[in-house]
């Protein structure tokens, strides 16, 4: 019987705890989130225009070139082919409000990978969303611009160039569901369709890449803590499928929560993760100044992900409470 020993070709790698299994390598997953944003970013070109495309490669390309020069810089190895530093570009592209500063989206992309990424040692040692931390970043530096919005190409009399949230909450006007499930509402590039969307973020629930706890708990939590307060008042505060298509609580949902790095490790850690973002998102939306809170809101919850994995992980078999 062939032995490892006598088999040089095995090879046994022992690395520390914990260990998450897929049947996808990272580079493959990586790539797979890829092909899952390319109906958010065509729906971003068909209701915003092709320039939109230039803000996002512009966002991929700083986010690629500031991870390489920082892996030559500190004389590591380059792992740009990853896949990693070009989701980041897409993601932050795709977060940003139609027509932005080329230049305001690269400055963000270098913050997003220089400081959200690799100065807590890059790839699978990032605490916070690379993305959101560099979205974060361009809020508190160009806030007017950041929340500009570009009334989309099919507009109706009754879409106007704020936000569903927006209009809601200063002007109490509830936006139709159809326009918000197709995209034809202002908002974000890859946040207005929800289609798009679901179709991506089914997509990698599919092929293994997300775990389907976060993005159910998230819907369950909207649905619920949203609906104790419509049932409340239902003039006041607006319905839970409203807030499920409204902003980009969908996006973040399947793109921004989902981030293997950055969510929890247990199953149970996934429930508490998702609704903890469901919740935060209802409570920034209803009394916060801000129409949106899903950047904040997942922000909030990366923070705490060590504390939920320490307190869910499951006891050893005899061991003492």
């Amino acid at each position: 019987m062939e032995t490892i020993s006598a088999n040089p070709t095995y090879k046994l790698e022992l690395t520390s705890s914990p260990h998450v299994h897929s049947r996808w390598s990272t580079k493959q997953a990586m790539w797979f989130v890829v092909i899952a944003l390319i109906p958010s970013l065509i729906s971003a070109v068909v209701f915003f225009g092709p320039y939109q495309l230039v803000i996002v490669l512009t966002s991929v390309l700083f986010c690629v070139a500031t991870e390489y020069l920082i892996k030559r810089i500190r004389k590591r190895k380059v792992t740009v082919s990853d896949g990693s530093a070009v989701i980041t570009g897409l993601l932050l592209g795709l977060i940003l409000p139609p027509n932005f500063s080329l230049s305001s989206t690269a400055i963000g992309a270098v913050f997003a990978i220089a400081v959200g990424k690799e100065i807590f040692g890059g790839l699978g040692y990032n605490i916070f969303n690379p993305a959101l931390v560099g979205r974060a970043f361009l809020q508190a530096a160009f806030p007017v611009a950041v929340t500009t919005w570009t009334e989309p190409n099919f507009a109706v009399d009754t879409v106007t160039s704020a936000t569903p949230l927006a209009a809601f909450k200063f002007d109490k006007v509830l936006t139709d569901i159809q326009p918000m499930f197709l995209g034809n509402v202002s908002g974000s590039l890859g946040e207005t369709s929800a289609i798009a969307i679901l179709i991506g973020g089914i997509f990698l629930i599919a092929v293994g890449v997300v775990n389907y706890r976060v993005p159910l708990a998230m819907i369950l939590g909207m649905i619920l803590f949203a609906g104790i307060f419509w049932v409340i008042d239902p003039i006041k505060y607006p319905n839970p499928v409203f807030q499920l298509f409204a902003g980009g609580f969908l996006f973040g949902t399947f793109f921004m929560a989902t981030d293997w790095v950055t969510t929890p490790i247990t199953s149970k850690g996934m429930w508490i993760f998702g609704f903890g973002i469901a919740l935060l998102v209802v409570v920034i939306r209803i009394f916060g100044g801000l129409p949106e809170g899903v950047m904040y809101a997942i922000l909030i919850m990366n923070s705490v992900v060590p504390i939920i994995n320490r307190f869910t992980y499951p006891r050893i078999f005899g061991a003492a409470k």
